[in-house]
């Protein structure tokens, strides 16, 4: 009777929880099943867990190694498309497989491996592993030898979750003797739906922006490695543009080599001609006004032995907004100069950050208003050989140097010069006791930098671009070594201390432009100093809403959205040249106009550049301002021969920056781009 008692307690169904509710009971009755199927299953059941805790694991290692805490560092939305990749490659591999403890193990490792290589790459390059690193492996197991891979506490750290899962998997997993996946194919084929669906709108849908994901591309760990890895391959695949063909591009470069003609310069617009030309009711296009001029090579005329290039970082003239109230102007210097000068005003494709597309703009004269929004060309586009300013000057027999006054590991530009092939590159700790405003080397250390190199030089051809660091934004630093001499005033008086600072910067920057061009006054080779704002410092939505604008910043027009993307710039020598005063173009023909002044040979892509800026003076990322004086965002806006030249310009962009050297076109030499 005790035995058949005992049986029947094996066995109760949920009438023992009579007195309790029906749903109560039953729930009951469900969990203890479950829990008697646990422990007779426990093994399998502690399998499972450790496989499916896999990624987990995997994800923390693989973070720890990429310098942060991927419970800490991410958001919930990161942190969930994180982990389904993490996930959907450990599925992969168990479908490759077929055995838990095979496929983990493997796993385990790989993500090891994959983390370390990450590890290592961010510690030299200042930036996680890109898609584009996996094709120049050749080229870091070369120089692998060159750093000290020894492992360092980030390795240690998830070396010892390495070893424990790999000991949980050997000691508590259950090997499997056959290959076995989901019990139901129902559900492994839900699984393989569900990721080629995810994988889908990853890649080739515009969700990603919707929820707020973004590829990082200064501070690359932000998304996390995984992630951020993924959003950069979604990214590095541009599309080819309409009609792009070998044949048509072979027709295009034919045509502009063939020619016969000789380029006939570039007439620079300013900005009250352009004005007046959209104000008239007709344009006569036969007529050059006397207030435009046309820079044109000539070889006779003098060629500077130093050629300086100075991008600024965050110049700006802050006077562009006519709400502005200010006590004095802020770059009074900039403004007097006339004689042997060009100047004008620059239409950046970023405002407030993205230093690197204005550079890479200025030095290939490609536009990155045919590139992905929110990427970096630097990152994912630049390969080596890549024509520039660089390879241009180096032609010309210049030594090139470039200068960044702060850390080697922004924007991947290491790896770019060394692309552009530079001579020499210098970095903030080749300067010896530098002055430092706030917490940046000055203008006036970095300028005499400049001047020290010329000097060493004693009269060779020098090649300089410079990008500096002492306007950076935050500026709501303390106003270390830095001399309050201009005042928000009237209804601005007192709203904002950061942007009386940013004002403050451009005073000094402008002091030490004044100082810089005095220097070069008494010296006597021919100098060439292009400076230029990369665009303006990012002040805050408070300020431009409730002070400049007046308006929510959703109201503004696209004129009035322009204003947020003009810098100033300036060609000035020290020998006789042009002179021209408003001047407007977009930041990929000054590399062009820099080639002009210069009187040295252009190429043939600078000289379809000029024919580029004839018709459209400004090209940039939110819109086109075009020779009859039209401002627009939408391309149907201009003229047929305009949207044509426009074609031909991104299909010759697209083929230098994505083709050029990889799948060359025999009609297009080598001196087209060079």
């Amino acid at each position: 009777m005790a035995v058949r008692n005992k049986k029947e307690r094996q066995h109760r169904t949920p009438g023992q929880y009579s007195s309790l509710p029906g749903p109560v009971a039953k729930a009951l009755h469900f969990l203890r099943r479950c829990g008697g199927k646990l422990y007779r299953e426990q093994r399998l059941w502690r399998s499972r867990l450790i496989f499916w805790l896999a990624p987990f694991a995997a994800l923390f290692m693989v973070e720890i190694m990429n310098e942060k805490n991927p419970f800490v560092n991410l958001n919930f939305i990161e942190l969930l498309m994180n982990m389904i990749w993490y996930v959907m490659f450990l599925f992969v591999l168990w479908l490759i497989f077929g055995r838990r403890r095979r496929a983990a193990t493997v796993y385990m490792i790989l993500m090891f491996v994959i983390g370390m290589v990450n590890h290592f790459v961010l510690l030299y390059r200042g930036r996680i592993l890109f898609p584009q690193d996996i094709t120049s492996w050749q080229t870091a197991a070369n120089v692998a030898g060159e750093y000290d891979l020894s492992p360092d506490i980030y390795i240690w750290g998830a070396l010892a979750i390495l070893v424990l899962w790999m000991a949980l998997i050997r000691f508590v997993m259950t090997p499997q003797p056959k290959r076995e996946y989901f019990t139901r194919r129902s559900v492994l084929l839900g699984m393989v739906a569900a990721s080629a669906a995810y994988v889908i709108a990853f890649f080739f849908t515009p969700w990603l922006p919707t929820v707020g994901i973004e590829a990082q591309q200064w501070r690359t760990q932000s998304n996390g490695f995984v992630l951020n890895f993924s959003l950069a391959l979604r990214y590095s695949r541009v599309q080819k543009p309409d009609d792009y063909s070998e044949e048509t591009l072979t027709e295009l470069v034919t045509d502009l080599t063939e020619s016969g003609e000789e380029s006939d310069g570039m007439t620079l617009y300013s900005a009250s001609y352009i004005a007046s030309q959209y104000e008239a009711d007709t344009q006569d296009e036969d007529t050059v006004p006397d207030e435009l001029i046309t820079v044109t090579t000539d070889e006779d005329g003098t060629q500077p032995v130093n050629i300086i290039c100075i991008m600024d970082e965050s110049f700006a003239d802050m006077a562009i907004f006519d709400t502005l109230e200010i006590s004095e102007d802020s770059i009074p210097f900039y403004h007097s100069l006339t004689e042997n000068t060009i100047k004008g005003w620059m239409y950046s494709p970023v405002t407030g950050a993205g230093t690197a597309n204005v550079e890479y703009e200025f030095l290939t004269g490609n536009s990155v208003s045919f590139l992905p929004d929110e990427t970096t060309a630097y990152q994912l586009y630049v390969r080596d050989n890549m024509p520039s300013l660089v390879s241009w000057a180096e032609a010309l027999g210049f030594s090139t140097t470039t200068i960044h006054p702060y850390l080697s590991s922004g924007w991947n530009r290491v790896q770019v010069y060394n692309y552009f092939g530079v001579d020499t590159q210098l970095w903030n700790t080749d300067f010896l006791n530098p002055k430092y405003i706030r917490g940046y080397i000055s203008d006036q250390s970095d300028f005499e930098m400049i001047e020290s190199i010329t000097e060493a030089a004693d009269g060779e051809s020098t090649f300089i671009f410079n990008v500096t660091m002492q306007n950076h934004g935050g500026y709501r630093q303390g106003w270390s070594n830095l001399n309050r001499e201009v005042y928000l005033t009237g209804s601005m008086y007192g709203s904002s201390d950061y942007t009386e600072q940013y004002l403050n910067l451009m005073r000094e920057t402008d002091n030490q432009l004044q100082d810089l061009i005095e220097y070069y006054s008494q010296v006597d080779e021919p100098t060439m100093i292009v400076l230029f704002g990369d665009h303006q410092g990012k002040l805050s939505s408070w300020f431009y809403e409730y002070k400049l604008y007046g308006k929510d910043l959703d109201e503004r027009t696209l004129e009035e959205l322009e204003l947020m993307y003009v810098s100033p710039f300036l060609i000035w020598t020290n020998y006789d040249s042009d002179e021209a005063q408003d001047v407007m173009l977009s930041t990929n023909y000054l590399g062009v106009l820099t080639a002009l002044v210069s009187n040295y040979p252009t190429t043939e892509y600078m000289d379809f550049l000029t024919d580029v800026y004839a018709e459209l003076p400004v090209v940039q990322t939110i819109g086109y301002i075009n020779s009859d004086g039209l401002l627009t965002d939408e391309e149907t806006d201009l003229t047929e021969e305009q949207q044509e030249l426009l074609s031909e310009y991104e299909m010759l962009s697209y083929y230098n920056l994505f083709n050029y050297k990889k799948q060359r076109i025999d009609s297009i030499d080598e001196t087209f781009f060079r």
